[in-house]
C-alpha cells in the first residue's frame, strides 16, 4: 500500500478528503482480464461490422490501433482514472470522424472509461470536471455531426429533411435522448460506486473501533476487577491480621502471670484467623462462580458483600475485644441505605480502625459517629491516639496519596459519589469523616432495626485490653 493510501485523511471514510483505496493487486489483474475481453469483443465486432458493408471499408492500419487503444487503456482505469477516460474519448472521438467505429463495443469502453472516473478517482472536482468535459465534448461532436448529415442528402438518405419536425429531426432527438441516458448512467453509477466503497469503509472502520473499544473496556474491566480485589483482601486481611498481631503480642507478654488472659486473647486470635479466612473463602467463591450457579439463594454465613452500616455494632465489639477500646453513636433517624454505600462505609472504618490499632499507641480509643441526614449520610471515625505529622506547607486535611489503606478508603468513597476527609485533630488524634449524598425519599428504618442511637460498643473492655494496649505498633498512619 503507498504512503498515499496510508495517510490519515485516506484512512478516515468521513474525511471530506476521503480517498477510495486502490485496493489489492488481484483488482489490477481483473482489470487487464476485463481490458483484453473488451479488446477482442471490439476486434470482433469491428470485423464483423466491416464484413457487413455497413461501416464502410476502414483500413486494417487505422483498425488495429484504434482497437489497442480504445480497450488496453482500461487496464489502468483505476490508477490513473482521468488520463484513461481522456484518451478512450480522444480516441473515441478522432476514430468516429474517421468512420472506424463498430457501434457497440467502443460504447461499452467509453461508458466504462467514464463511470472508472467517478468510481476511482481521488480528486472529486477534477473527477466532476473531467467527465462533465467529456460528455459536453461528446454533445458537441453529435450536435456538430447532426447538423452536417442535415445537409448532406446522401447521408441516410432513407430519413426526409422536410417539414417543421422531419423524420431526420426525430432520428436527431432520438439520438439525443440514449445520449443523455448513456452519459447519465455512466456518471451516477461512478458516482453510487464511490459512495458504496465510502460506505462501505465507514462501517469497517467503525467495526475495528468498536472491536478495539471492546478490548480496551475488557482490559479495563479486569484493571477494574483486579484493584477492587486487591482493595478487598487489603481490608480483610489487614483488619484480622492487625488483630491477631495484637492479641498475639499481649498473650505472649501476660502468658506466664495470667494464662486464663492469655488463652482469651488466644481465642480471639481464633476467632479473627477463622473469621479472615470465612470471608476469603466467600470471596473466592464469588470470584469463581458462574452465572448459572445463581440460583438466588443466600449463603448461611455472613458475607462481604453484605456488610453494610447494620454491622458497625459487630466491628466495634469486635475492635473492642482486640484491646481497642471502641464507642459508636448513631446520630439521626436510622434510614436505608444503599448496599454499595454501606459495604464502602463499613470498609472505610475497618480500615480506619485498623489504622488506629496499628499506629495510635497505647491507651489510644475510638469512636464511630454515624450521622443520618436529610439527603446525606455521614460516618466520622476519630481516635485519641499520636494521629500524622502534616506535610510542611500543607492544609490541615490530609490530602496527600498516602499508602494503600487510604487509597483504597478514596477509591471506595469515589466509587459512590462521597468525599472523605482525613485530618489531625487539633487537640490529637487523628479523623477520618466519610460523607456520601443519596436521594431524600430513601425510607426509614423501623425502630429496633438499625443500630440503636448512642450505642457504646466499647463499654465492655476486653479480658486483656490493658495488656493489649501495650502492643500497640508506633508509626506514621498509611
Amino acid at each position: 500500500m503507498s504512503a498515499e493510501t496510508r495517510s490519515p485523511v485516506a484512512e478516515d471514510p468521513l474525511a471530506d478528503g476521503w480517498r477510495r483505496p486502490r485496493g489489492a493487486r488481484s483488482g489490477y489483474r481483473v482489470d487487464a482480464w476485463v481490458a483484453l475481453a473488451l479488446a477482442g469483443g471490439t476486434a470482433l465486432s469491428i470485423s464483423l461490422s466491416l464484413g457487413t458493408g455497413l461501416m464502410g471499408d476502414s483500413p486494417w492500419w487505422l483498425v488495429v490501433p484504434w482497437v489497442a487503444l480504445i480497450a488496453l487503456p482500461l487496464a489502468a482505469r483505476r490508477r490513473w482514472p482521468e488520463a484513461v477516460a481522456l484518451l478512450v474519448s480522444v480516441v473515441f472521438g478522432v476514430f468516429g470522424s474517421l468512420g472506424v467505429a463498430d457501434g457497440l463495443f467502443s460504447n461499452i469502453c467509453l461508458y466504462v472509461a467514464i463511470y472508472s472516473v467517478g468510481a476511482w478517482s481521488h480528486h472529486r472536482t477534477i473527477a466532476r470536471w473531467t467527465r462533465l468535459g467529456i460528455i459536453a465534448g461528446m454533445f458537441i461532436w453529435l450536435f456538430w455531426t447532426l447538423l452536417e448529415h442535415a445537409n448532406q442528402t446522401t447521408m441516410i438518405p432513407e430519413l426526409s429533411r422536410e417539414g417543421f419536425f422531419s423524420p431526420y429531426a426525430a432520428y436527431g432527438l432520438l439520438q439525443v435522448l440514449i445520449n443523455l441516458v448513456y452519459f447519465w448512467a455512466a456518471y451516477h453509477f461512478g458516482d453510487t460506486a464511490w459512495h458504496a466503497a465510502r460506505r462501505s469503509a465507514a462501517l469497517e472502520a467503525r467495526t475495528g473501533e468498536l472491536a478495539a473499544e471492546r478490548e480496551r473496556t475488557a482490559t479495563q474491566a479486569v484493571t477494574l476487577e483486579r484493584v477492587r480485589i486487591a482493595r478487598e483482601l487489603h481490608d480483610v486481611v489487614a483488619h484480622h491480621v492487625s488483630v491477631m498481631g495484637v492479641q498475639a503480642g499481649a498473650a505472649r507478654r501476660i502468658l506466664g502471670t495470667d494464662p486464663a488472659a492469655a488463652a482469651r486473647a488466644i481465642s480471639v486470635i481464633e476467632e479473627s484467623a477463622r473469621t479472615a479466612v470465612d470471608e476469603l473463602h466467600t470471596m473466592l467463591g464469588a470470584l469463581r462462580a458462574d452465572d448459572n450457579d445463581c440460583d438466588g439463594a443466600q449463603p448461611a454465613h455472613q458475607s462481604t458483600s453484605t456488610r453494610g452500616v447494620d454491622q458497625l455494632a459487630e466491628l466495634a465489639q469486635e475492635n473492642t475485644d482486640a484491646g481497642l477500646g471502641v464507642r459508636l453513636q448513631v446520630i439521626g433517624e436510622p434510614r436505608q441505605v444503599p448496599g454499595t454505600i454501606g459495604l464502602s462505609l463499613y470498609r472505610i472504618a475497618q480500615e480506619a480502625l485498623t489504622n488506629t490499632r496499628k499506629h495510635a499507641g497505647a491507651g489510644a480509643t475510638a469512636e464511630l459517629r454515624l450521622r443520618y441526614e436529610a439527603d446525606a449520610v455521614e460516618l466520622e471515625i476519630t481516635d485519641t491516639g499520636r494521629g500524622v505529622r502534616p506535610q510542611p506547607g500543607a492544609p490541615g486535611v490530609s490530602t496527600g496519596s498516602g499508602g494503600l489503606g487510604q487509597r483504597g478508603m478514596r477509591e471506595r468513597i469515589a466509587a459512590v459519589g462521597g468525599t472523605l476527609e482525613l485530618a489531625n485533630r487539633p487537640r490529637g488524634g487523628y479523623l477520618v469523616r466519610a460523607r456520601v449524598p443519596f436521594g431524600p425519599a430513601l425510607p426509614t428504618l423501623g425502630a429496633g432495626s438499625g443500630p440503636a442511637a448512642g450505642t457504646a460498643a466499647g463499654s465492655s473492655s476486653s479480658p486483656v485490653a490493658d495488656h493489649a494496649a501495650v502492643a500497640g505498633v508506633t508509626g506514621v498512619k498509611k
